[in-house]
């Protein structure tokens, strides 16, 4: 069995995003042959998108092409003729809030872009086809921590919503066809050239500038906060092993080459202490505005990151603290803060 990626050819969807970008870093040094795909939309800056892709242009085994994922057969004339060993769909509309204010944005990046990605398994199949979902599919549940074995019934934005339908859409094109395929559940993922539109980098700016930082339900909010590497790290190693056997962890249904996994810290951490990190990271006091919780959030999430560590034998385990100072010591690089 290979341990390596090493001369394998991966098809990276979103590969301008937060976690693609980093993750096609991590495979062209690990000596795989990387075909990068985005759409480069303006949802935040498009400049650290293009900081990103930069990173990964002077290496001669990425190839980066951009490409609308809803649009009929733009991906499968892609996938077609690069013929990838392995394909990981990161391409999609992120933001929970976003969703309620543009809807129709999510049901054609998510809901259309990762039907074209299933099209082009079927008509062009790959050893395996790994793909985002979110933690987002817990919704209302109160259980804790949440374990992919837990009911995912009650979304609460429509972000979500799209995740589980792209997980049951998977699972229905592997029972179907055969499409060997892992779904991964990711937990609140930050590091350096993360997103601006998450907290860690909304708070970070607002710290720096001065500006208010708004505190959601009053700092009564717990997240599993997990660093962009070991989300890296996860997906390296369960591309390579696709899903084999009935009883393997993860698995949806015995019969059906489909699996499920958490990728958490297992370490949710309370908004408040977030906050008072990044005060002594920046050396500034936060001007605090406490506002009600928004909706589509929730008030925790906590990773049951068990099936995972006994399918891969890894799981996220960085500290917040130590995450969040290389956060802001690249920040401070970026935008050139002394």
């Amino acid at each position: 069995m290979n341990h390596t990626l090493a001369g394998a050819h991966v098809l990276v969807t979103g590969a301008a995003g937060f976690i693609g970008a980093a993750l096609c870093q991590r495979l062209l040094a690990e000596g795989a042959r990387v075909t990068g795909c985005d759409n480069i939309n303006a949802y935040y800056d498009p400049a650290l998108k293009h900081a990103r892709l930069d990173l990964l242009r002077p290496n001669p085994n990425f190839a980066f092409h951009r490409v609308e994922l809803s649009e009929a057969g733009a991906l499968a004339s892609l996938w077609r003729d690069s013929k990838p060993d392995y394909v990981v769909h990161l391409g999609a509309q992120a933001g929970v809030r976003h969703s309620i204010e543009r809807p129709r944005a999510y049901a054609a990046a998510n809901l259309d872009g990762f039907l074209e990605v299933l099209e082009a398994a079927r008509e062009t199949p790959v050893r395996h086809l790994v793909y985002a979902s979110s933690s987002s599919v817990y919704g209302a549940n109160t259980k804790v921590p949440f374990s992919e074995r837990d009911p995912v019934e009650q979304p609460v934005s429509l972000y979500a919503a799209t995740k589980r339908a792209n997980e049951l859409m998977a699972q229905t094109y592997a029972h179907l066809y055969r499409i060997p395929a892992t779904g991964l559940r990711f937990f609140t993922v930050y590091g350096p050239m993360g997103r601006p539109d998450m907290a860690y980098w909304g708070f970070t700016s607002a710290l720096f500038s001065g500006a208010p930082v708004q505190v959601f339900n009053h700092g009564n909010v717990w997240r599993d906060f997990t660093y962009v590497d070991e989300i890296v790290e996860a997906i390296a190693r369960l591309t390579l092993h696709p899903p084999a056997e009935p009883d393997e962890p993860g698995r949806v249904a015995p019969a059906t080459p489909h699996r499920i996994f958490n990728i958490g810290n297992d370490t949710p951490v309370k908004v408040d202490d977030f906050l008072k990190i990044l005060e002594r990271l920046t050396g500034r006091t936060a001007n605090r505005q406490d506002v009600p919780m928004q909706p589509g959030d929730v008030e925790r999430t906590w990773a049951d990151v068990s099936a995972l560590r006994a399918a891969i034998g890894f799981a996220p385990r960085t500290p917040l603290d130590e995450g969040l100072k290389r956060f802001v010591d690249w920040y401070r690089e970026y935008h050139q803060i002394r």
